[in-house]
């Protein structure tokens, strides 16, 4: 009997499953129970398919860029340090600037101060001479005397009178003398602080270009392999010979003078004694230097004060031929008189060449020679 029941029911399954498998029952299925069957409508032919379009080609994209020699990646360093070396230039002719504006803000600050006591010291003797009138009907003490009916007492005291007279014009004249200077001193310090800011201005744009120079130059050196680094220096060396050895050829060093003043000796000392001392930018010793910090202080310790920046040590010294060099005098390098170095006899400078060098020894033609000044 349950095998019987279990034979109807898998016949009924299967049953089942064939006619929900049918199409034609499967969409008479689907309309509402209340709805009478109607006749299936023929299915409309599909509309055809437009054709796909090919896809348009992307254009070319640029072409990739040539691949730079190592020469070339030379010269763009160079130019990128060179830059940074103006900057810095720069940044230490604003740094000087702002440090003697500072001072002379400090000056009339002091002065200020002064000629404040000084006025307050000369109203305090008005105000005595004041207190004096009243106390006397408001006739100073020579008044009195000159309206005395002695005529004796008036010929001895008419003269203190003319004099009371003078001291009180000299006081007058003092305070209004004192106010103006004041007023010349605010705006003194008026003006020198709208300077000293416009060159904290320069400061800190000279300060954001050498380092966007210097951060630039370094990328590019990163993307060497060490090798190329070394070829990259060797390359370097080679370009240096190769111009000192044309300036030598030139005969510039016959006849030149090799014998030093005592001054001169002393800078000279002092400059090659700092070889190995890193460059760092703007700095001026005793542990680093950029190269014309180190020889304003190479010459300021030979006894001579001269300017900050290479610039300005161009343009302020007193320009030397070449043919009359001799050891101490600063050789100053490229049009924008960016670069300086002292030279030290048989053809050599001393210098603090750039970021990432040492102060050193170089040729003096190794580099592009804009002229020649003396210190002393």
């Amino acid at each position: 009997m349950n095998r019987r029941r279990c034979v109807n029911a898998a016949i009924t399954v299967v049953c089942a499953l064939t006619v929900l498998a049918s199409p034609a029952l499967t969409l008479q299925a689907s309309a509402a129970p209340s709805t009478p069957t109607a006749p299936l409508a023929p299915l409309a032919p599909s509309a055809p398919q437009a054709p796909t379009a090919p896809a348009t080609p992307l254009p070319p994209g640029p072409p990739a860029a040539p691949k730079k020699t190592l020469e070339e990646v030379r010269k763009e360093i160079d130019g990128l340090y060179r830059q940074a070396a103006a900057a810095t230039d720069a940044y230490n002719l604003a740094e000087e600037q702002t440090k003697e504006q500072s001072a002379e803000i400090v000056r009339l600050a002091q002065m200020i101060v002064a000629g404040n006591e000084k006025i307050d010291a000369l109203k305090a003797r008005a105000g005595a001479a004041a207190r004096a009138q009243y106390r006397n009907g408001g006739l100073p003490d020579g008044a009195q005397f000159v309206l005395t009916d002695d005529p004796q007492l008036f010929l001895d005291n008419a003269g203190r009178f003319k004099e009371g007279q003078k001291a009180t014009r000299d006081l007058l004249a003092e305070m209004t003398r004192t106010q103006a200077q004041l007023t010349v001193y605010a705006k003194d310090a008026g003006t020198n602080w709208t300077k000293l800011e416009a060159n904290r201005v320069k400061q800190a744009a000279a300060k954001k270009d050498i380092n966007d120079k210097i951060a630039a130059a370094k990328k590019l050196e990163s993307t060497l392999a060490a090798e190329e680094l070394e070829r990259l220096r060797r390359l370097e060396e080679q370009d240096q010979y190769r111009l000192q050895t044309a300036w030598v050829n030139t005969g510039v060093l016959k006849g030149l003078n090799t014998t030093a003043t005592p001054q001169g000796k002393r800078a000279v000392e002092f400059a090659t004694a700092q070889i190995g001392k890193p460059y760092i930018w703007g700095a001026e010793g005793p542990d680093s230097y950029d190269c014309s910090g180190l020889t304003q202080r190479a010459w300021g310790v030979a006894g001579r004060n001269i300017p900050r920046t290479s610039q300005e040590q161009w343009r302020l010294l007193p320009k030397v031929d070449i043919k009359d060099m001799r050891p101490g005098d600063l050789i100053v390098y490229y049009k924008d008189a960016s670069h300086i170095g002292m030279y030290v006899g048989n053809g050599a400078i001393v210098h603090a060449p750039r970021p990432g060098r040492d102060v050193t020894l170089a040729g003096a033609g190794s580099m592009e020679i804009l002229g020649v000044v003396r210190p002393e």
